[in-house]
Parts: C-alpha cells; structure tokens; sequence
C-alpha cells in the first residue's frame, strides 16, 4: 500500500521529522523569529516567497539528509514549488534522503468541548491524488485540545481517524496530530483521556493498516508507550508545542520510541540576516540536538 522505501525509512530510521508547514496563520510569526519584519512584504504572495526561502535554505543545508532528517512536513504551497530547481518532494528524497508529508488541515474551527476541531477540508481527494503523484508519502492533519474534556476529545479522535482513514484509502500514511496545549491545568487528565479514545479508535482499523501520530510531550515519561507498541501505529512523533528547544529535548529524551517533530523549536537561532556558514553552523547543531533527544530513548 505505501512506497516501501519511504515506509521502510520511516519505520527505522534513527531521526527526527522536520515541520516545514508553517501556513498562511503561522507564517508572520515564524518570518519574526526568522528576522523578517512584516515591512519586508506588501502581499501575501511575497510573504510567502520569504517563508519559502529560510524553508530552501534549511534543507539545503549540509546537516539536513535522511542520516538524522527522516521526514519532512510541507504546506500544500510548498509541494506545489522547488527547491533548488527541482520539484520539493522531489529534491527531499531524491537529493536529501528525507521523506515527504504533507499538511492537509485548514485550520481550526471554534472551540466546544474544550477542543478545536479541524475545518472542512474541501478538495481532499483531489489534494491527496496531486501529492501521492508527487512523491508525498503521508499527510499530517492538526486538532486542539484546550481541556480533560471527554466529550470533546472523542470528537477530536474520530474526526482525525475519519480524515486518516480518507488518507489511508490513498495509499498514503496519515499523521494524526490531536494536540494539547501545554499550558491547561488538566493536561495530564487531557493526555489519558487522549491516549484511551486514541486506543479504542486503533482497534476499528482493519488489520494491516498503520497510522503515525504526532502528540503533545506528556506530563509522565513513557506515557505514550501503548501507542508506540502498538501494530498498527508506524512512528509516534512529538510536536514541540511552545516549549523551548531544550525543554522539548529534555522531555523528548524521557519517551523511548518516540521521535521530533519540531517547527518553531527546529528554526529557533536562525536568522535571514546569518552568512551561509553561521547559518549552516547553527542549523547543523540543531539538527544535532534534536537528533540526539529523537534517539535517547
């Protein structure tokens, strides 16, 4: 059903999976921490033609390869352009060994139930048929969980499993990231409640058929281990969430079998205004760390 080269990378690869998907929300504010003030752009257009350039910069960088870069997530926008003259799927595992995602979500609906569940994803068939020619191996698709809200945390994995299921059908692997926000003051309940549905919902696939996930760093080490363990999870990944680098590593570190998935804390130290080789320099110790925490467990 998948490439079995790409699924093989992923099953076993010693590394981490880079989130290169900062959208149209997200995308002023990581150009901030990149250096890039919003008088540098007058059009959306522009805008995104600044993100695409730190995304070409980073993979192009000597550190980033399949050796410690397993996977990488893009914005639909960036699947649809080049790196480095030649199409980004493409060039990620044909010239860097890294295998590619893409993101299908299209943001958040308001909250209820203490959770934020995805919008209407319009076109995703169409979408998921685009990028498997492509290259693309997987999607990734986000939801939010605000609070230990039974209800809504059921509904959050369901309707992730629904659009997993939709992925699946295409032969592509789907990366289910319901996350909870770091800072509520029930998120350890949050994550039981999270990790239970998730397991129930694991038992309706039919046999053979893998999901990955990508989950907020728990509160307990180990917490996730059911998941990792389980036959029909591919790689349990974790989203950095807000938390610094080293905060995230260290919590990384304490989850055996479970890997990166970092965007804000990946790029944190780079700036447009570095030469190529600080730029190269800092990227590559990143890459390092962050590597470092994927495999401590």
């Amino acid at each position: 059903m998948f490439d079995q080269d790409k699924a093989a990378k992923i099953r076993a690869g010693q590394g981490f999976i880079a989130a290169l998907d900062q959208s149209g929300g997200s995308t002023p504010k990581a150009l901030r921490l990149y250096g890039v003030g919003e008088d540098r752009w007058g059009s959306e257009d522009e805008m995104f033609d600044l993100i695409h350039g730190m995304r070409a910069r980073i993979v192009k960088a000597p550190a980033f390869t399949g050796d410690k870069v397993i996977g990488a997530i893009l914005f639909e926008q960036t699947m649809d352009r080049e790196f480095h003259g030649r199409p980004a799927a493409t060039y990620l595992w044909e010239a860097r060994g890294v295998v590619p995602f893409l993101k299908i979500d299209k943001g958040l609906e308001d909250a209820a139930d203490g959770v934020k569940r995805m919008k209407p994803i319009p076109g995703l068939d169409a979408t998921l048929e685009r990028a498997k020619a492509a290259g693309v191996f997987g999607t990734k698709e986000r939801s939010v969980i605000d609070a230990a809200n039974a209800d809504g945390i059921e509904a959050i994995v369901a309707q992730q499993f629904e659009v997993g299921r939709q992925v699946l059908a295409h032969g592509m692997a789907p990366i289910l990231e319901p996350e909870v926000t770091i800072d509520i003051a029930d998120k350890a309940e949050a994550e039981a409640m999270l990790r239970d549905a998730i397991l129930a919902h694991l038992d309706t696939l039919p046999e053979g058929q893998e999901i990955m996930l990508k989950l907020t760093l728990p509160e307990a080490a180990d917490f996730y281990a059911p998941l990792v363990d389980h036959p029909k999870v591919m790689r349990v990944v974790a989203l950095s969430g807000g938390y610094t680098r080293e905060e995230a590593n260290a919590r990384l570190a304490r989850n055996r079998g479970v890997i990166a998935s970092f965007s804000r804390a990946l790029t944190e130290g780079l700036s447009d205004g570095q030469d190529d080789a600080t730029f190269e320099t800092e990227i590559g110790r990143t890459i390092d760390s962050i590597h470092a925490a994927s495999v401590a467990g």
